[in-house]
């Protein structure tokens, strides 16, 4: 049964409201706002200019590249760990989801400072890659890496807490009726756990894009090479491009404005979906 949400109804409490939406303008709106002023201002054939230029092209390509691999491996990542967690009791099982937690806890940059030591030119594994002409680091592979480090946890663990909830009962049931296992994915536990799983993917797509810490560290910020939409705003804010910077910057704002509708409309569903039984059985 949902909570009951009071009305407010005392002085102290109206003011404890006006302060919450006073600093949600504040900090989080304003900003926004600003950045797509800032993107407009020079009219929409300067912004049409700075979207055509090659430094932009380039990173808006790498951006969608990086995250249409990162996102699917992990997909089957937190899909397969969750599903390890939740169905099977083996030991080390607290270990490895204390392990899957690692990027939480992690600074971004010492994450890619990490894959730099190991899979650099110099390093323990990067110098058997480097002798046979494969390049991880200031590349594209090593962005994709890293990024795929920072958001390994997302959807592992949005499902392990949902699929432990729901047990394995329609599984097993399942699978005493003669259905193979891949049957019983698709038909019995993906229909289960479907929304978290589109959640998951949003929020780890969003990260994706967004990413800078790490990927700045392996990327070698190589100009229409390896810089990233948000490396990009960096590197044109340094070099005085403000009106080119805004319009990476508004970029990376719309996908984040887009993320957010979509996060708001799954969330939707998903609370009707939990509140549908309460209404039948009414």
């Amino acid at each position: 049964m949902a909570k009951a949400i009071k009305r407010p109804r005392h002085l102290h409490q109206w003011l404890l409201v006006i302060l919450g939406i006073a600093l949600t303008i504040l900090i989080l709106v304003l900003p926004l706002i600003l950045i797509f002023t800032q993107a407009f201002s020079g009219g929409l054939q300067l912004l049409w200019q700075n979207l055509n230029q090659d430094y932009m092209q380039s990173a808006i390509r790498l951006t969608v590249l990086t995250t249409v691999l990162t996102v699917p491996i992990n997909l089957v990542f937190g899909i397969l760990l969750a599903w390890c967690v939740t169905r099977y009791d083996f030991v080390g099982r607290r270990l490895l989801v204390t392990f899957v937690e690692i990027p939480y806890a992690t600074s971004p940059v010492v994450a890619g400072f990490c894959y730099l030591v190991v899979y650099g030119v110099e390093g323990i594994a990067g110098k058997y890659f480097y002798a046979h002409d494969i390049q991880l680091m200031f590349a594209w592979p090593g962005i994709v890496m890293v990024t795929v480090f920072v958001t390994a946890p997302y959807i592992a663990r949005i499902l392990m807490p949902l699929m432990e909830k729901q047990g394995s009962e329609e599984e097993i049931a399942a699978l005493s009726l003669g259905a193979g296992g891949w049957k019983i994915f698709w038909h019995v536990t993906l229909p289960n756990i479907k929304w978290a799983l589109l959640y998951g993917t949003v929020i780890t797509n969003a990260r994706a894009v967004g990413e800078f810490g790490a990927v700045a560290v392996v990327s070698g910020t190589i100009m229409n090479q390896t810089l990233t939409l948000p490396l990009l705003v960096e590197q044109l804010n340094n070099d005085y491009k403000t009106a080119a910077a805004f319009t990476a910057a508004a970029l990376l704002a719309c996908m984040a404005v887009l993320t957010l509708v979509l996060k708001t409309v799954m969330e939707w569903r998903q609370q009707r979906r939990e509140e549908a039984p309460d209404v039948n059985a009414a």
